[in-house]
């Protein structure tokens, strides 16, 4: 490939990359104003939930798909979804209408995120090529997550709610055609076999286990029956799922996958960076608007430290992982999350908003080593027939981690919230009857309509209430970033470029010799 026509494939990508990534956190900020609009209050979670369990739940299959019959061709036709996915949720008049859309949103963006880095590990002439590419990627992740929030609540501030679905078809349409006219891709098809059975019976264990984690708690108590039905689904098809993929020639998940060392715990490690990162983009700006009282461009703004520490460290670490190695950079890097994560536990009504934005660097500074290292990891210990699906995986995994880390923390957030309400509404019994009926305590304090008619007392005593319930969620936030940490500790020596087969042996098997020296003195 020529090297201008490759470098207007890669900005292609990550144009379609960066509009997947900003759509789970774009909508944080905004959901105030739309359900204001809308109605169907008792939907508001599901405006994220519904993009995140389709996008999560076919991961998998895409990654799969593209291995088998070519990856532009699926990236195409996720991304085109997902256009019409947006166009779609601009027009939405009904919540019930939005939620629907984002879940056709989520099911192109299933597609985009594990293929963008698949064809990028493809395109690259040598690790320390596709190392400065992932670093790139690292910081588009940054970038696009971080700042999500940030547009989210410019845009309902200045403009209207649906130009946060509309904005994405004049970018992605151009990068559509751009990649349908420049990316040619080398693959030659082969006579393949898909998973048909196994592909439906993991889709079901996923769609039951999300639909436990973001329903319990809220939509009915976790020991009720409907959501201990679905934990009971769920494991029984996961077994179910391991059990025929034992036999099958093709499985859609193929198994060392799970039993590769290296694999398997940047996988680990990439379901708490998920859990970690949509947490942060989640309740952080609730903090913001809800505790200091602050519009939704202020919510978002608040990232901005984060949003440009893991984009400086990002280039940084795909720049030095030849020189320090993969383990010292991910250790490194868990360390920093650590710290910031323990910083959000002394979060309180009389912090200011400088402090807390500066608070969060380094959070963002372990986002951008750690997400680097994972992708790049998987990349390199995959045999290249499942890089695609290898690589897939890690998005998944990651997405999983965001959508049960917010549904945890969801679920003790309005546990926390409803155990500090009940004596505040008591005591302020006179001025209930203002609420509009089935308002949430966490909601009463982000829509500016409501407090606006409540007495001062009552909204510092639901601000003093959700302080002390976030509190909590933050502390959950910590025991993940503790838990990263924990798990680096088993993260093994990687060699930076290909070498021998007999030391690629030898460095994953853990042995010592000449060849497994060699390989060590080459690794970044």
């Amino acid at each position: 490939m020529q090297n201008n026509t490759k470098i207007t494939t890669i900005v292609a990508l990550l144009l379609v990359l960066a509009l997947a990534t900003l759509d789970s956190t774009i909508v944080a900020t905004a959901m105030p104003r739309v359900v204001s609009q809308l109605g169907g209050m008792a939907l508001y979670s599901w405006a994220f939930s519904a993009y995140l369990l389709t996008s999560t739940a076919l991961m998998p299959l895409y990654g799969k798909l593209a291995d088998l019959y070519g990856r532009k061709r699926i990236l195409l036709i996720g991304a085109l979804i997902f256009l019409l996915g947006s166009a779609a949720c601009g027009s939405a008049q009904t919540m019930e209408q939005l939620v629907f859309f984002r879940g056709l949103q989520g099911l192109g963006a299933g597609a985009i995120q594990p293929l963008v880095l698949t064809i990028l590990a493809d395109l690259s002439a040598s690790a320390k090529e596709n190392a400065r590419l992932i670093g790139g990627v690292g910081v588009l992740w940054g970038v696009s997550s971080v700042a999500g929030p940030l547009l989210g609540g410019l845009i309902v501030d200045h403009l209207s709610w649906p130009w946060i679905f509309y904005l994405n078809l004049p970018i992605g349409l151009p990068a559509l055609l751009l990649l349908a006219i420049f990316f040619k891709e080398r693959f030659a098809r082969q006579k393949h076999h898909l998973d048909y059975v196994g592909t439906i019976v993991m889709t079901g264990a996923i769609v039951a286990f999300l639909f436990f984690v973001l329903q319990g708690g809220t939509a009915w108590t976790w020991t009720s029956l409907p959501s201990l039905a679905l934990l009971v689904a769920a494991i029984i098809l996961i077994i179910a799922f391991f059990l025929i993929e034992k036999h099958t020639d093709e499985p859609i998940l193929p198994f060392e996958i799970f039993t590769q060392r290296t694999i398997a715990i940047s996988n680990s490690g990439s379901f708490l960076l998920g859990s970690l990162l949509l947490s942060l983009t989640t309740y952080v700006p609730l903090f913001v608007q809800g505790v200091l009282g602050g519009n939704a461009t202020l919510a978002g703004s608040v990232l901005i430290p984060t949003l440009l520490s893991w984009s400086l460290v990002s280039m940084l670490a795909s720049l030095i992982l030849r020189y320090f190695g993969y383990r010292v950079i991910v250790r490194v890097g868990a360390l920093f999350m650590v710290i910031g994560a323990a910083t959000t536990v002394f979060f309180r009504e009389q912090t200011s908003v400088a402090v807390l934005a500066l608070a969060l660097v380094p959070l963002g500074i372990g986002f951008g080593l750690v997400s680097v290292v994972y992708t790049l990891a998987v990349q390199r210990t995959a045999r290249k027939e499942i890089v695609g699906v290898a690589t897939a995986s890690t998005q998944f995994v990651r997405m999983i981690g965001g959508t049960v880390g917010v549904g945890i923390m969801g679920a003790i957030l309005n546990g926390q919230m409803q155990q500090h309400f009940t004596p505040i509404a008591a005591h302020f019994s006179s001025s209930a009857h203002v609420l509009p009926e089935g308002t949430s305590p966490v909601n009463t304090l982000l829509t500016p309509s409501i407090r606006a008619v409540l007495p001062a007392a009552l909204l510092e005593q639901l601000r003093q209430a959700f302080s002390q319930s976030l509190f909590w969620v933050f502390v959950t936030m910590l025991l993940l970033a503790l838990l990263g940490l924990l798990l680096i500790l088993w993260f093994p020596s990687i060699p930076f470029e290909p070498v021998s087969p007999q030391a690629e042996e030898e460095w994953e098997t853990g042995q010592s010799g000449p060849a497994h020296t060699k390989a060590m003195e080459t690794r970044a």
